[in-house]
């Protein structure tokens, strides 16, 4: 069982109130506190986090549309960097609404139903763009180590399965985090000190044994990331492998330019992502602000970033945004 002190807070007699409750609740509203410790200045907080939801819907929408409408760009990278685009908005549109609610305008009661249903669209659409990740990866691959027969290996119809199997992999995965959920009674407290319904930050409010979603939790976790992990590195081996036999500073230049947006988008997924999980079951000396700060920024910086990397680093996109603005502005 999860036990939230918040020290001279505004939030102490609600906390108080909810945590000292003596009734066994099966199926009970959650209290998010937001970002336990800086409720002071979570008003300050919003605004960069407003910012970053702004840019991930400015910039995903934008990447799909010119996707969209650019028959030249119906390729592989595009088609994945679309898939990428929109399970972004999902992700993005599944955090922030609610923890600026909570922030902003201290709407800090979500229900039960509600706090279930957002941490498996959070958790699911996480394992779909990791997915998706691997899947670009594999792209690189292909187009740097076999040129001449890109299109012939990844033709549309493999694309199509390729984003179905994501798809599937992600609901099929992450289904049970609900359904095992369900099963669990919640006692005494229903103060999640978090911004939005996390797996484990509910899962520790049960006072019911969590034996079996702490182990099936971190089963998920080490299958999704492991292996996409592992897939993204062969790859990137196999891909310096290939640039290093090529004859030429600038073909190995430019080799290495095609990958340099996508080196980037793992990084800004990946990084926080593991710093999160590890900090969830070993970070125990981690500030628990800091910790909340960071998951939260998790889900937000990756979709704003993605389309500003893929925008600066892709000459097409780049060349295709700049043409837009152009037109608009003549």
């Amino acid at each position: 069982m999860m036990v939230v002190s918040v020290s001279s807070s505004i939030f102490d007699p609600v906390v108080m109130a909810l945590s000292n409750s003596s009734w066994r609740l099966l199926q009970p509203s959650f209290f998010l506190l937001g970002i336990p410790g800086l409720e002071e200045s979570q008003h300050w907080i919003a605004l960069p986090l407003g910012v970053l939801y702004l840019l991930a819907l400015v910039g995903n929408v934008t990447i799909l549309f010119i996707i969209w409408t650019d028959p030249s760009l119906h390729q592989p990278m595009y088609f994945f960097l679309g898939m990428l685009a929109g399970i972004d908005l999902v992700l993005a549109s599944s955090t922030a609404p609610k923890t600026l609610a909570v922030l902003l305008v201290h709407d800090h009661e979500i229900g039960y139903t509600v706090c279930l249903i957002q941490m498996f669209f959070i958790h699911a659409f996480s394992s779909m763009e990791s997915g998706v990740l691997v899947a670009m990866a594999l792209d690189r691959y292909v187009a740097i180590c076999h040129p001449l027969h890109h299109s012939t290996i990844l033709y549309p119809g493999l694309i199509a399965r390729i984003g179905m199997a994501v798809l599937v992999r992600g609901l099929l995965l992450l289904l049970p985090f609900p359904i095992l959920l369900r099963r669990l009674v919640f006692c005494h407290t229903t103060v999640i000190g978090h911004a939005y319904c996390e797996h484990m930050a509910v899962v520790k409010l049960a006072c019911s044994e969590t034996t079996v979603n702490r182990a099936y939790g971190l089963a998920v976790a080490l299958l999704v990331v492991g292996l996409d992990v592992l897939a993204i590195s062969i790859s990137y081996v196999l891909i310096l492998q290939a640039v290093l036999k090529v004859p030429g500073g600038e073909a190995r230049l430019k080799a290495f330019s095609t990958c340099g947006s996508h080196v980037c988008v793992i990084l800004i997924f990946y990084v926080p992502g593991m710093f999160s999980f590890l900090t969830h079951r070993f970070g125990h000396h981690v500030p628990h602000h800091v910790h909340v700060l960071l998951a939260t920024l998790y889900l937000l910086v990756p979709p704003a970033l993605n389309p500003l990397v893929y925008g600066v680093k892709t000459r097409q996109i780049r060349q295709r945004v700049l043409r837009v603005f152009y037109i608009k502005g003549s």
